[in-house]
């Protein structure tokens, strides 16, 4: 049986931006999609209208089935948790209450949960135990994939067979997706790329320039070369999609919630004035990041940086003076 065969029937979790694209994009791969969200008026409109309220302009085929029932996804064969990394657990203890854990569970947070310490497989296992976590992540903006346009990815699970059936199932010539067994690897270079993203916006918002943003974003993917590799990352998967492409694209483009954060921050507006109502997940992740850098004693003054500027801890021009004023050393 092929992969896509195997995997009929896909349910996503989430009806934001991101789970609508995901949806499309399982749907352009020949899957029958049930979409899942918890608020009613967004099914109603989805239904009424054939699209999403997140995602407008962009028509869902009939292939995609809009719920409002966590009943309804019970005979997906896999399924694709589309929700802010601080919000899975609560998900995923519902979906454990629900849907008993007999198939893949698929991530595409990209943060650390701030009040453990824990990546977004460990939150699946500990919230809905028995459960299969993969993680789905790379550079990736959810209009590009809603509207078809060439996008490539990373999905990683602890079984390398498995990883490359569900990579094999959910591709399409559009969405290309590159299969690992290097599940650290992968959710590290998602959630350290939204610290950095932040830090790049603080760059251009304060009137740096494009040298200071390179110059920045270089020092920053040092940083998260340092952090990944001392939590078991594989290099090589830090220099791929999920890495290194997740950070070019999150450092260099305003249609990032965290980088259009970073730049308010830099244009002088408080984190919650800079916020605008949207979340933007590195906010969440870079205190988490830097606490667990520091138990592992592994310097990330960037991330720690962005940490204090969003605790409100240091002023955004002090934060960056103290970064310039850093020695420079050999690496």
């Amino acid at each position: 049986m092929s992969s896509r065969a195997r995997y009929r029937s896909i349910g996503v979790v989430g009806a934001g931006a991101y789970g609508t694209a995901l949806a499309l994009a399982a749907a352009r791969a020949g899957h029958d999609v049930r979409l899942w969200a918890r608020d009613g008026e967004t099914i109603e409109a989805i239904k009424r209208t054939r699209q999403a309220p997140r995602l407008p302009g962009i028509d869902l085929p009939e292939s995609i089935h809009a719920t409002d029932l966590l009943a309804a996804l019970a005979d997906c064969d896999a399924l694709i948790v589309a929700v802010p990394t601080q919000a899975l657990r609560s998900a995923c203890e519902h979906l454990a209450e629900a849907l008993p854990p007999r198939v893949p569970v698929i991530s595409a947070a990209k943060g650390i949960e701030q009040a453990s310490g824990r990546f977004a497989t460990e939150i699946i296992e500990q919230a809905w135990p028995g459960a299969t976590a993969a993680i789905l992540s790379g550079p990736s903006f959810a209009a590009d994939i809603g509207r078809g346009l060439p996008t490539a990815v990373t999905l990683a699970a602890g079984d390398s067979d498995l990883a490359q059936a569900l990579a094999e199932a959910l591709s399409s010539p559009a969405f290309r997706i590159y299969h690992s067994a290097d599940i650290r690897g992968v959710e590290i270079g998602g959630a350290a790329k939204n610290v950095l993203a932040i830090a790049a916006g603080i760059t251009i918002g304060l009137g740096y320039g494009e040298s200071a943003r390179a110059a920045l974003v270089a020092r920053g993917f040092a940083e998260l070369r340092r952090f990944g590799e001392a939590y078991g990352a594989d290099p090589e998967t830090l220099m791929g999609l999920s890495g290194l492409g997740d950070v070019l694209l999150s450092c260099a483009s305003p249609q990032s919630r965290n980088f259009s954060y970073g730049l308010a921050l830099g244009q002088g507006k408080s984190p919650v004035e800079a916020a605008g109502g949207r979340l933007a997940e590195g906010a969440f992740t870079a205190p988490a990041l830097v606490e667990m850098a520091r138990a592992k004693q592994v310097e990330t003054p960037i991330a720690a940086a962005v940490a204090a500027i969003i605790a409100g801890d240091v002023g955004v021009r002090d934060a960056v003076a103290a970064l310039l004023a850093r020695p420079i050393r050999a690496e």
